[in-house]
Protein backbone atom coordinates (compact mmCIF):
# COMPACT_ATOMS: atom_id res chain seq x y z
CA UNK A 1 0.00 0.00 0.00
CA UNK A 2 1.27 3.45 -0.96
CA UNK A 3 0.63 6.31 1.44
CA UNK A 4 0.87 9.88 0.13
CA UNK A 5 1.45 12.54 2.74
CA UNK A 6 2.68 16.10 2.98
CA UNK A 7 6.37 16.83 3.47
CA UNK A 8 7.74 17.45 6.97
CA UNK A 9 11.16 18.63 8.14
CA UNK A 10 12.34 15.12 9.08
CA UNK A 11 12.15 14.32 5.34
CA UNK A 12 14.81 16.83 4.27
CA UNK A 13 17.90 14.58 4.22
CA UNK A 14 16.05 11.37 3.12
CA UNK A 15 14.56 13.22 0.12
CA UNK A 16 17.99 14.48 -0.93
CA UNK A 17 19.37 10.94 -0.63
CA UNK A 18 16.46 9.53 -2.65
CA UNK A 19 16.93 12.14 -5.40
CA UNK A 20 20.67 11.50 -5.48
CA UNK A 21 20.35 7.70 -5.68
CA UNK A 22 17.57 7.86 -8.26
CA UNK A 23 19.54 10.08 -10.60
CA UNK A 24 22.68 7.98 -10.25
CA UNK A 25 20.92 4.60 -10.52
CA UNK A 26 17.89 5.19 -12.75
CA UNK A 27 18.71 8.22 -14.89
CA UNK A 28 22.21 6.81 -15.46
CA UNK A 29 20.57 4.57 -18.08
CA UNK A 30 20.00 7.64 -20.28
CA UNK A 31 22.76 10.04 -19.21
CA UNK A 32 26.53 9.79 -18.91
CA UNK A 33 28.33 9.55 -15.59
CA UNK A 34 29.56 13.14 -16.04
CA UNK A 35 25.99 14.34 -16.68
CA UNK A 36 24.43 12.61 -13.65
CA UNK A 37 27.31 13.76 -11.44
CA UNK A 38 26.73 17.37 -12.56
CA UNK A 39 22.96 16.96 -12.09
CA UNK A 40 23.30 15.28 -8.67
CA UNK A 41 26.70 16.07 -7.18
CA UNK A 42 27.83 13.98 -4.23
CA UNK A 43 28.43 17.01 -2.01
CA UNK A 44 25.41 17.68 0.19
CA UNK A 45 24.71 21.40 0.53
CA UNK A 46 22.32 21.23 3.45
CA UNK A 47 21.29 24.89 3.57
CA UNK A 48 20.60 25.03 -0.19
CA UNK A 49 18.57 21.81 -0.10
CA UNK A 50 16.60 22.89 2.99
CA UNK A 51 15.70 26.12 1.20
CA UNK A 52 14.67 24.35 -1.96
CA UNK A 53 12.66 21.48 -0.52
CA UNK A 54 10.82 23.58 2.07
CA UNK A 55 9.87 26.04 -0.70
CA UNK A 56 8.37 23.38 -2.99
CA UNK A 57 6.57 21.49 -0.15
CA UNK A 58 6.43 18.14 -1.96
CA UNK A 59 4.12 15.21 -1.54
CA UNK A 60 5.95 12.21 -0.08
CA UNK A 61 5.10 8.62 -1.04
CA UNK A 62 5.71 5.91 1.55
CA UNK A 63 5.54 2.14 1.31
CA UNK A 64 5.63 0.39 4.70
CA UNK A 65 6.92 3.63 6.30
CA UNK A 66 9.82 3.81 3.79
CA UNK A 67 10.03 6.91 1.57
CA UNK A 68 9.53 5.62 -1.97
CA UNK A 69 9.27 8.90 -3.87
CA UNK A 70 8.36 12.56 -3.82
CA UNK A 71 6.89 15.15 -6.16
CA UNK A 72 5.51 18.66 -6.08
CA UNK A 73 3.35 21.03 -8.05
CA UNK A 74 3.62 24.78 -7.71
CA UNK A 75 0.78 27.31 -7.82
CA UNK A 76 1.40 27.98 -11.54
CA UNK A 77 1.27 24.26 -12.44
CA UNK A 78 5.04 23.72 -12.56
CA UNK A 79 6.22 20.30 -11.40
CA UNK A 80 9.72 21.00 -10.11
CA UNK A 81 10.58 17.57 -8.66
CA UNK A 82 9.22 14.11 -9.43
CA UNK A 83 11.35 11.20 -8.21
CA UNK A 84 10.59 7.55 -7.50
CA UNK A 85 13.23 5.60 -5.62
CA UNK A 86 15.28 3.12 -7.60
CA UNK A 87 13.95 0.49 -5.18
CA UNK A 88 10.30 1.26 -6.01
CA UNK A 89 10.26 1.67 -9.81
CA UNK A 90 7.14 0.34 -11.59
CA UNK A 91 5.26 -0.34 -8.35
CA UNK A 92 2.61 2.39 -8.54
CA UNK A 93 4.52 5.09 -6.65
CA UNK A 94 4.67 7.43 -9.65
CA UNK A 95 0.98 6.85 -10.34
CA UNK A 96 0.08 7.72 -6.73
CA UNK A 97 2.24 10.87 -6.81
CA UNK A 98 0.75 11.95 -10.15
CA UNK A 99 -2.75 11.50 -8.73
CA UNK A 100 -1.82 13.72 -5.75
CA UNK A 101 -0.59 16.37 -8.20
CA UNK A 102 -3.76 16.12 -10.29
CA UNK A 103 -5.89 16.44 -7.15
CA UNK A 104 -3.99 19.55 -6.07
CA UNK A 105 -4.33 20.98 -9.59
CA UNK A 106 -8.12 20.80 -9.19
CA UNK A 107 -7.93 22.61 -5.83
CA UNK A 108 -5.67 25.27 -7.38
CA UNK A 109 -8.03 25.52 -10.39
CA UNK A 110 -5.12 25.04 -12.80
CA UNK A 111 -5.63 24.87 -16.56
CA UNK A 112 -2.37 23.01 -17.21
CA UNK A 113 0.63 21.30 -15.63
CA UNK A 114 4.16 21.53 -17.00
CA UNK A 115 7.61 20.19 -16.20
CA UNK A 116 11.15 19.93 -17.48
CA UNK A 117 11.33 16.17 -17.93
CA UNK A 118 14.38 13.94 -18.26
CA UNK A 119 14.83 11.47 -21.12
CA UNK A 120 14.16 8.76 -18.53
CA UNK A 121 10.88 10.26 -17.31
CA UNK A 122 9.50 11.29 -20.71
CA UNK A 123 7.57 8.01 -21.35
CA UNK A 124 5.97 8.21 -17.87
CA UNK A 125 4.81 11.80 -18.39
CA UNK A 126 3.59 10.98 -21.91
CA UNK A 127 1.51 8.13 -20.44
CA UNK A 128 -0.27 10.72 -18.28
CA UNK A 129 -1.10 12.97 -21.22
CA UNK A 130 1.85 15.36 -21.12
CA UNK A 131 2.94 16.52 -24.58
CA UNK A 132 6.41 17.67 -25.53
CA UNK A 133 6.51 21.40 -26.19
CA UNK A 134 10.24 21.69 -26.66
CA UNK A 135 13.46 19.72 -26.45
CA UNK A 136 16.18 21.65 -24.69
CA UNK A 137 19.77 21.43 -23.56
CA UNK A 138 20.41 22.87 -20.11
CA UNK A 139 23.93 23.74 -18.88
CA UNK A 140 24.55 22.24 -15.42
CA UNK A 141 27.95 22.47 -13.72
CA UNK A 142 29.88 22.32 -16.98
CA UNK A 143 27.71 19.63 -18.61
CA UNK A 144 24.94 19.97 -21.19
CA UNK A 145 21.90 17.97 -20.10
CA UNK A 146 19.11 17.20 -22.54
CA UNK A 147 15.52 17.25 -21.37
CA UNK A 148 12.04 18.22 -22.52
CA UNK A 149 9.49 20.85 -21.56
CA UNK A 150 6.22 18.93 -21.39
CA UNK A 151 2.70 20.18 -20.68
CA UNK A 152 -0.65 18.61 -19.87
CA UNK A 153 -3.84 20.58 -20.46
CA UNK A 154 -6.45 20.06 -17.76
CA UNK A 155 -10.23 20.13 -17.86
Amino acid sequence: MINIRRFNTEDIKPLWELKQRTIHQVNRNDYSLAEVTAWAPYEYNESAWIGRVTKIEPFVAEVDHVIAGFADVQDDGYIDHFYCSADFQRQGVGKALMQAILNKAVVLNLTSLYAEVSITAKPFFSHYGFVEEQAQTVPVRGQKINNFVMRKLLG
